[in-house]
């Protein structure tokens, strides 16, 4: 079947199927989350075994390990997935919230309310618990999903959205809501894209590629989430004992994630004292190096293996056990250096002094700061959303990380009591 007219089924299928979110009470898309959470748990065994398949397959085409740790479902990831549908489902309700409510003087009773978007796509790589943490946001938020994830987690996504669908047979919400776009063809991707009129909105999730790639060709309007160029930034005042294991926290965590840091910055003043400790400890817990001029010097001192930082890697999103590390001169300059290399994602600073964090603040252009704490805090969950569906960068509508209120618009409710315009 042609792409572009499979997507329209599936997404005229899902609008159908959302008439059931569209009048399900919130009691009731509750109730939903929880059975998809008791169905993820029941059926673990089914679900890693499918994600085995897709593991399989990674390792034989050598996928690089950090990537094949996106893609590795684990008891403790589902768990998590489970753990995540009953935070979002303890939330408060999103819909038919009042925004603003006033009486005109003829009369007139204005009230703006929330209310879904509609059919929602999303577009996304190989981390199969998007399908998961995207489905029960949308749910929740009254959105029917049409999800298209990679063909490197498509057994993992077929079982995800199977075993949700079942769940979803046993609640008041019709199981149509949730439809699996095939990742066996690319062109479903540009079909998805450019379904406008049968999709309401789309978000990428995913790599700068795959988000520069929807952002330019959808004819469908876009959310625009995060390439992750970031940044931790030590400044002068900076206390040691909180940075080191800030910078370390910040890439190693997890490095194949938006929110790991890719660059390390540090004051010129302080640079003598914690360069030295930082570049070791990086380069002991597995991260290869790219310096300035400056830290070359002082790694070659050390005996520390480093390479010349060029133009390229300071925009690059690594994904894996790799950093860029400068010396700056001030908080403008860590600022110009972030202005020119960011992608506006998160930006950290480690500083005891309250006037430069207030500055760095000031001059970070980006969807969060971190004071004196590391960048992967910029998270639905750690932020108290439940599960999220994506980080936004861009300015509009939703920044940050977005869950449950970013996918939700308005709606104007007028009543009158008979009153006509002259």
């Amino acid at each position: 079947m042609d792409s572009a007219v499979l997507v329209g089924e599936l997404a005229d299928k899902a609008r159908k199927a959302a008439r059931s979110l569209s009048t399900a009470s919130g009691t009731e898309r509750k109730a939903a989350l929880e059975a998809i959470a008791q169905a993820l748990e029941a059926r673990s065994s089914e679900i890693l075994a499918a994600n085995e398949f897709d593991m399989i397959a990674a390792r034989a085409e050598d996928m690089h390990p950090q990537m094949q740790d996106r893609l590795l479902l684990t008891d403790s990831r589902i768990a998590g997935m489970a753990d995540g549908a009953r935070q979002v489902a303890a939330l408060p309700d999103p819909l038919g919230r009042t925004l603003k409510e006033s009486t005109l003087p003829n009369g007139l009773h204005l009230r703006q309310t929330t209310v879904p978007f509609g059919v929602v796509g999303m577009v996304y790589e190989a981390r199969p618990n998007v399908t998961v943490d995207a489905a029960v946001i949308l749910l929740m938020s009254g959105n029917a999903a049409l999800l298209r994830g990679s063909s490197t987690a498509r057994n993992s996504n077929e079982i995800l959205i199977n075993v949700m669908k079942d769940a979803l047979a046993t609640t008041s919400i019709d199981p149509e809501v949730l439809q699996l776009i095939p990742s066996d063809d690319r062109s479903t991707v540009k079909a998805l894209l450019t379904a406008r009129g049968r999709v309401d909105l789309v978000i990428p999730r995913g790599s700068a590629q795959l988000i520069r790639m929807v952002v330019d060709e959808a004819t469908v309007p876009t959310i625009e989430t995060g390439a992750g160029v970031c940044h931790v930034f030590v400044d002068e005042f900076a206390d040691v004992a909180k940075a080191l294991p800030i910078v370390l926290n910040s890439k190693i965590h997890r490095p194949s994630v938006c929110n790991a840091a890719e660059t390390l910055l540090v004051h010129k003043a302080i640079a003598p004292t914690f360069l030295p400790l930082a570049l070791k400890a990086l380069t002991d817990a597995g991260v290869a190096l790219h310096g300035d001029s400056t830290v070359q010097k002082v790694a070659e001192k050390f005996g520390i293996t480093s390479t010349p930082a060029i133009e390229e890697n300071w925009s690059t999103e690594y994904g894996i056990l790799e950093m860029n590390v400068a010396v700056v001169d001030s908080v403008d300059a860590a600022a110009d250096h972030i202005a020119k290399y960011g992608t506006n994602h998160t930006e950290a600073i480690v500083t005891e002094n309250q006037a430069n964090a207030d500055r760095f603040i000031a001059l970070a252009d980006c969807a969060a700061v971190m004071i004196n704490a590391s960048t992967r805090f910029t998270d639905g969950e750690q932020m108290g959303f439940g599960a999220e569906i994506g980080i936004s960068n861009q300015k509009l509508h939703a920044r940050g990380p977005m869950g449950l209120e970013a996918m939700t618009t308005a709606t104007w409710i007028v009543t009158g009591n008979g009153q006509i315009r002259i």
